[in-house]
């Protein structure tokens, strides 16, 4: 008998542990019955490789956590495998991606030495791993131009278009249909 309790408390834990798994928190439902909505999917991203760049890459995530709300960029707990991961190296900056807020971010001096802006470089290349292409030439006013926008340019903004691809690249977080 004791077994038996034991197993179908361990099941009923289990099954209602699954909504986590995925990375998406889910709201309770509402006092009037409504059905709950899905908050923001989470990524997590590991930037213990990200040397100089480690500050700049916090910081980038954080100005897409202000810009959108359909997904959230967190740092990775400890031993927890990261949707992306950024290093640091000697070439040009770069994201590859795997698949919608899954990949790599290379955080490259080159364009630092160049005369780049380092927030600027994180936010436009975790805006990759977001689902955002790069719009060269483009204006300073445009995350996604890049370098075309020149060193002056330090705005590490999206735009409201830039913001408003985001959110509809990640608008199946919100509904739950998004895995």
């Amino acid at each position: 008998m004791h077994v038996r309790t034991l197993t179908g408390g361990l099941a009923a834990v289990l099954v209602m542990s699954f909504p986590l798994l995925d990375g998406r928190a889910v709201a309770a439902p509402s006092a009037d019955g409504a059905s709950p909505l899905v908050a923001a999917r989470v990524l997590t991203y590991d930037a213990s490789g990200a040397a100089e760049f480690k500050s700049a890459v916090d910081r980038g995530a954080a100005i897409w956590n202000e810009s959108v709300d359909s997904v959230e960029l967190r740092p990775a707990a400890s031993g927890q495998r990261a949707n992306i991961r950024v290093v640091a190296d000697n070439g040009w900056p770069r994201a590859v991606p795997g698949s919608l807020g899954n990949g790599t971010v290379y955080m490259g001096r080159q364009a630092v030495d160049q005369g780049y802006y380092t927030i600027r470089i994180a936010a436009h290349e975790l805006g990759h791993m977001l689902g955002l292409p790069d719009r060269k030439p483009g204006p300073c006013s445009s995350l996604m131009s890049g370098a075309s926008a020149g060193t002056a340019c330090t705005n590490p903004y999206p735009n409201a278009a830039e913001q408003a691809e985001v959110e509809e690249n990640f608008e199946g977080a919100r509904t739950g249909a998004l895995m």
